[in-house]
């Protein structure tokens, strides 16, 4: 349609009947409303600011010179100036031949061509479990990810660990492990008031008392301290390791705060900063001139004492980040950072980065309630729910389903106890028994002796009822999904998308029997159902949600 359209647009200004200066942007899509047409364009309504005429006038007119396609059967201009067409249904059955040959490979492109992609994200401190806020980025940049890679990226899935030793949360962390091991032992003490209160350091001073013995706590407080903080950093990195594994993340790269210090990279990206004019000296600080790169203040580089602030670490970490040839970074950060997004642009454009290659998507909050009630802490945390929590209570599939039912920038109700439910109200069993109900199909059918025939070599054309052409329709939105999920940084389509698909194939098998007397009309729709197997599959296997064939 997008090149008709084109066509139509050059003919009429070529005739003087559409005066154009400068081509828009041309885009189609399925209208709302079925009756509509099969496809839609705003094209005209883009072009009344430049013609100053009627939005319905303008699109008369692109209609006069729309070229003649075999594929179009009807042309509609609507009230709006909405220019609607509606096809001949032999182009759907294009659409499941394309699916069939396809198979795995349905819904990719090739866009990114190779280029490389650091996707950073969960990056928790290691004082904690993955909590559940940290599930839901999880989620976000792991099917970020498949998406990227969907398209044609190279990406590489990296987790930023907090673990300098200077950090005063790593200190309060190791002493809090250290009052939980001598209280194992017997000794009468208690947590400070900035300690973390959580039963999981009572298991990691448990593990640590096992293994190492009761003698840990000897020494000087220096090395007690700097002793107990090592273990607990390595312990809550297994920890976390873990949980995401279990929540079906695997990160590619586990990248060590601290070695930027201990390396020097810190210090030489302070001094290139320097060097390019974007630091200087105030009140015995060294201070980042971000102010000159959209900040609303300048922010301190190193503090009067000499200790590097959040800000230098973060500017030799994106440095880091492109000296390793990424071509695009993208970080992806919970609703506490939003006010790090300017200072780190900043810092990555006065290193000489090119700053429209590194992206921060902030996801919001996410309120879990069961019962109807508010659940507001974890007794293994202390303060927080943590993402085992959620595992344990609903699984790895409805979790990750749930936290990508919003769009990241909106703020996300869980509701645990509709994700544990076994019906069509719980969104993630609607479509995962859509996946089963077809396996089953086939199954049956393969029993009665049949197979999926050839598309290719199937005469299609008899599927012709309205839930058959409704259902091809959804199958051939996919890879115009899978796209715009990608590269509007929008996962949430995807669950969307698989629903609309769960919905579509239901309707389709509440009226049409698949396996019957009609051999031609069996065939057909034995193609067409397993179209649907493949689509949900492959969105599914994006999500991370595993696509069922019992249930």
């Amino acid at each position: 349609m997008v090149a008709l359209l084109e066509q139509a647009l050059q003919k009429a200004k070529e005739a003087g009947d559409l005066p154009i200066t400068q081509m828009p942007e041309i885009t189609v899509e399925p209208p709302r409303v079925k009756e509509f047409g099969d496809f839609a364009s705003n094209v005209a309504m883009l072009l009344t600011r430049e013609l100053k005429k009627p939005p319905q006038q303008i699109a008369a007119t692109i209609v006069k010179h729309l070229p003649e396609d075999p594929l179009v059967s009807k042309v509609e201009v609507a009230g709006n100036g909405f220019i609607n067409f509606t096809l001949h249904p032999d182009w759907l059955y294009d659409v499941l031949r394309d699916i069939q040959q396809k198979g795995d490979a349905y819904g990719r492109w090739n866009v990114g061509q190779g280029k490389r992609v650091n996707v950073e994200f969960v990056s928790a401190n290691p004082n904690g479990p993955i909590t559940v806020a940290h599930g839901r980025g999880g989620a976000i940049g792991d099917v970020l990810a498949n998406l990227l890679e969907a398209v044609g990226y190279q990406v590489t899935r990296e987790f930023y660990v907090n673990d300098a030793t200077n950090s005063l949360q790593m200190q309060h962390f190791a002493r809090s492990l250290v009052v939980r091991y001598r209280q194992l032992l017997g000794e009468d003490v208690e947590l400070p008031e900035d300690g973390y209160a959580g039963e999981y350091l009572v298991d990691i001073a448990r593990d640590l008392l096992e293994k190492e013995g009761k003698h840990l706590a000897e020494g000087d407080e220096d090395t007690v301290i700097e002793r107990f903080r090592a273990y607990a950093e390595d312990a809550m990195k297994r920890q976390q390791q873990q949980d995401l594994a279990d929540f079906g993340i695997v990160f590619d790269v586990w990248f060590s705060e601290n070695s930027l210090h201990t390396g020097g990279q810190v210090a030489q990206a302070i001094e290139e900063l320097k060097a390019r004019g974007y630091a200087y000296e105030h009140d015995g600080a060294l201070w980042l001139r971000s102010t000159a790169f959209g900040d609303d203040k300048d922010r301190v580089l190193v503090r009067n004492n000499g200790q590097p602030t959040y800000i230098a670490a973060d500017a030799a970490y994106h440095k880091n980040k492109f000296e390793r040839g990424f071509d695009y970074l993208i970080d992806i950060w919970g609703p506490d950072h939003h006010g790090y997004v300017a200072r780190t642009k900043a810092a990555v454009a006065a290193l000489g980065y090119p700053v429209e290659n590194f992206e921060v998507l902030i996801y919001q909050i996410v309120r879990l309630f069961k019962g109807g009630d508010l659940v507001r802490m974890s007794k293994r945390a202390g303060n927080v729910v943590t993402l085992r929590d959620v595992l344990e209570e609903v699984g790895k599939d409805a979790a990750r389903f749930f936290f990508l039912m919003r769009s990241h920038d909106s703020p996300l109700d869980f509701d645990l106890e509709l994700a544990k439910k076994e019906s069509s109200e719980n969104p993630v069993y609607y479509v995962q028994y859509a996946h089963a109900r077809i396996c089953s199909i086939l199954r049956v059918a393969g029993e009665q002796g049949w197979t999926v025939p050839a598309a290719a070599e199937t005469d299609l054309s008899v599927l012709r009822e309205e839930q058959e052409l409704a259902l091809m329709k959804k199958l051939d939105e996919f890879p115009e999904e899978v796209l715009t999920s990608a590269t509007e940084r929008a996962p949430h389509r995807l669950t969307r998308y698989s629903m609309e698909v769960a919905d579509a194939f239901h309707k389709f098998y509440d009226t049409c029997r698949v396996v019957s007397d009609d051999r031609s009309l069996t065939q057909a729709r034995l193609v067409l159902v397993d179209a649907t197997r493949i689509v949900l599959k492959n969105v599914l296997g994006l999500l991370g949600v595993t696509a069922p064939e019992r249930m």
